[in-house]
């Protein structure tokens, strides 16, 4: 029986792994100004961090049902640490691009812990777990934001990376006190490892319309927070580092809606719950298009955002893990493998749109991935009633 405060360290677990992939957002003009390079040049940090962290849960993920967890996961935070260090230490933007990918690819602890808790949470109390879980995943997205912005402005980028890694440290030493052993649940090759994912795609048409869904929905959230301090450094007051990651505290808000997601996911549909995150998706982006020109604009827009991002993404992981208890860690590295895809192509789309259409091509752009999520959820909600009557 999975207790409770074991979940809270899971999530604080996500929360503080996760948080290092998105330092560098608010980050970026400090970056630029650092190393003397353009807002284009500098973009490929956030970008390449998440292409890192794809990569990562591509390679990584599946050995997770094959090894024991709690190794693996501690094994990854050591990796993490050097990462980090590395980060710290870039004299080059081409370095720090290439550490920002470093970074990704050994952060995948959080899509580690995810499945673990599931696996050993009571089936009735899953999608509230799951929800608590990624709650805190959440929460260090948005807090890393807040917090790198703030550390950034006042002591130097660098400085949020030594602080960083002092984190992983103390985390490290957490777990081996308190994790519990997450024995393999899979006998076989690494090969036939990887050979069944794509069986998984194939038989699987729930995990393939949330990992569409996911991975559309991501990045056009992924746009959107890679552009926001480019945006508010363009208002009269040029507003730096600092605000834009402040908006990570008022998008805490949404991450709080979590466990609250996972219940209803427990108790109703949900389905219906990731079709309403979609639809809270496009009003945010029109809320940014229209009064996003001023703190207010955005503030109510972060939060709408944040709303859709947490609930959409627990109802998701909640239906793909009633699929098959056994490939959880394959699920989730389908899954998030394509989320972070998305996300790491929703940056580079953003930056592109950014620098060629500022603002209102940011907005556009997040509100055509996000119609583009509830047309995947029509589909597939239309190929389910076509099965259903064939039955």
């Amino acid at each position: 029986m999975l207790r409770r405060s074991t979940v809270w360290i899971m999530a604080l677990t996500g929360g503080l792994v996760v948080a290092n992939n998105y330092y560098n957002q608010p980050l970026l003009v400090e970056f630029a100004h650092t190393f003397g390079v353009t807002e284009k040049e500098v973009g490929p940090v956030a970008a390449l961090t998440q292409f890192g962290y794809a990569f990562g849960m591509l390679l990584f993920l599946p050995l997770s049902d094959m090894f024991e967890r709690k190794r693996m996961i501690r094994l990854l935070i050591l990796a993490a640490i050097c990462a980090l260090v590395a980060t710290a230490l870039a004299p080059s933007i081409h370095f720090l691009i290439l550490a920002g990918f470093v970074v990704g690819f050994t952060c995948v602890v959080p899509q580690l812990v995810t499945p673990f808790a599931a696996q050993l949470a009571d089936p009735k109390e899953r999608g509230s777990v799951v929800g608590i879980v990624m709650g805190g995943l959440l929460t260090g997205i948005l807090l890393s934001r807040t917090i790198a912005g703030f550390v950034g402005a006042h002591l130097g980028w660098q400085a949020m990376y030594w602080i960083a890694a002092a984190m992983m440290v103390g985390l490290y030493f957490l777990l081996g006190r308190t994790l519990p052993q997450g024995p393999p649940t899979f006998k076989g090759s690494y090969l036939s490892l990887m050979r069944s994912l794509g069986e998984l795609i194939r038989t699987q048409p729930v995990l393939r319309e949330t990992s569409m869904v996911a991975a559309l929905q991501f990045a056009a959230f992924s746009a959107f927070w890679t552009t926001l301090v480019f945006h508010v450094h363009n208002f009269p007051e040029q507003y730096g580092s600092d605000v834009a990651g402040a908006f990570g505290v008022i998008g805490v808000l949404g991450a709080m809606i979590a466990p609250y997601a996972g219940k209803l996911s427990d108790r109703a549909s949900p389905r219906l719950t990731v079709m309403l995150s979609s639809i809270a998706f496009v009003i945010s982006f029109v809320i940014f298009g229209w009064i996003g020109y001023g703190l207010i604009g955005l503030a109510i827009g972060v939060v709408l955002l944040d709303i859709g991002m947490q609930s959409g993404h627990v109802s998701n992981m909640t239906r793909n893990f009633a699929l098959n208890k056994e490939a959880l860690g394959r699920l989730n590295t389908v899954y998030n493998v394509t989320r972070f895809l998305g996300g790491g192509i929703g940056s580079v789309v953003g930056n592109l749109a950014w620098v060629r259409w500022q603002w209102p091509g940011v907005c556009a752009m997040g509100i055509v991935l996000c119609l583009l999520a509830i047309v995947v959820q029509l589909y597939y909600g239309r190929r389910y009633a076509t099965v259903a009557v064939a039955q």
